[in-house]
């Protein structure tokens, strides 16, 4: 766990402007800091620093460049080449497997991306922090095409920093073929009839959350009794389990060594394009909701290039085509009529029961021993 004496140092290091941001996010991430502790943080310590960068100004003529750093699997074939015939950009397009490893890249002052796709729980830390270049909005006249639901987030008010490019939710999958009544609870995994069948994700927030919810509770809760009745019945769930796994159930799922699992919604329909005896529920308990955006970084070359991307994505066309291919939801409220496979937007009954992942704190070392506990048995 973090050491408190050496982080309170830092955070006085920098109040007292001893040490810059940059170096601030670096060590404080050596330190053991997380994300969005990182971000809370930079934010408790002093104003966004992203302000005052040009957010209304103009951009100049659009380069002949842009660089992009996204994550695998996530766009359409056809979307990067139709942006550049129709603009005459060169794009370079990168992937990384983590918001960690997107950040420390940026971190490092010398990337020349511009324009990566944090997850929600990121955009603070990186707006806090001075990451975060702020959106001008006379480039984005295709804004008019989000969905009500994907304006003004909490993560990003006004959407000053970050646009929404896909969201998700976290429910089970399961083959229509092998379970005929699969019910809308989470309690399915705590049926012995499908031993052996079934799996949890490799993931500590998305499994104790999913127990927490069983309960009544915020999946973000620190509370260690609320934790150690999801202790109790994870473990009781355990015994059922063919083990912990991500994505790659999708295979399982496909060729039917597993009936159930754990699973966000896009791989579910991804697996569903191969096996269409698969089938997505959303617990009535509920479950977490996450939203990946297109933000453009204070220190990227090629601001009014990406811009232009950014709009161009807001076009309908391209963003039914990116959903179609990731089986994700898209925020492109145009785009869904084009959509050969839409997401529907969660109901307002569905969104009193899902949640954004937060910071939890110094309760990390809590859950970090309710997850070993729960993996080892």
């Amino acid at each position: 766990m973090p050491n408190g004496h050496d982080v309170r140092r830092l955070v006085r290091d920098l109040e007292r402007g001893s040490v810059s941001r940059r170096d601030f996010i670096g060590r404080a991430g050596a330190l053991g800091l997380g994300l969005s502790s990182i971000g809370m943080i930079l934010t408790a310590c002093g104003r966004d620093r992203s302000a005052g960068d040009g957010g209304s100004s103009d951009l100049g003529p659009m380069e002949k460049e842009l660089n992009i750093y996204n994550w695998s699997d996530y766009i359409a074939a056809g979307t990067i080449p139709g942006f550049e015939r129709e603009f005459g950009v060169k794009v370079t397009y990168d992937t990384y497997e983590s918001n960690e490893e997107m950040v420390t890249k940026l971190q490092a002052g010398s990337s020349g991306y511009d324009l990566v796709f944090p997850s929600n729980y990121v955009v603070p830390m990186m707006t806090a922090s001075g990451l975060a270049a702020e959106l001008n909005r006379k480039y984005l006249p295709n804004l008019g095409n989000l969905a009500p639901t994907f304006v003004n987030p909490v993560f990003d008010r006004e959407n000053k920093h970050a646009i929404p490019y896909q969201w998700g939710t976290t429910g089970f999958a399961y083959r229509t073929d092998k379970v005929t009544v699969p019910g809308d609870s989470w309690d399915i995994f705590l049926s012995a009839k499908y031993q052996g069948r079934m799996t949890q994700m490799d993931d500590k927030r998305e499994v104790i959350g999913c127990w927490l919810r069983y309960r009544g509770h915020s999946l973000n809760s620190v509370d260690p009794a609320e934790l150690a009745v999801a202790r109790t019945d994870a473990l009781a769930a355990g015994k059922y389990l063919k083990g912990y796994i991500s994505a790659p159930v999708k295979s399982q799922l496909i060729s039917g060594d597993v009936w159930i699992a754990q699973l966000w919604n896009g791989d579910t329909e991804q697996a569903r394009v191969e096996q269409p005896a698969i089938s997505y529920v959303l617990p009535r308990e509920g479950s977490s909701i996450w939203t990946d955006s297109m933000l453009i970084p204070r220190a990227s070359p090629h601001k009014r290039a990406a811009h232009e991307f950014i709009n161009y994505v807001l076009r309908p066309e391209v963003g039914a085509e990116i959903s179609n291919f990731t089986g994700y939801g898209s925020p492109n409220q145009s785009a869904l009529a084009l959509m050969t496979r839409p997401v529907p937007y969660p109901t307002a009954a569905e969104f009193q029961r899902l949640e954004y992942q937060k910071d939890i704190g110094s309760a990390v070392e809590l859950w970090n021993r309710v997850w070993n506990d729960i993996k080892t048995a």
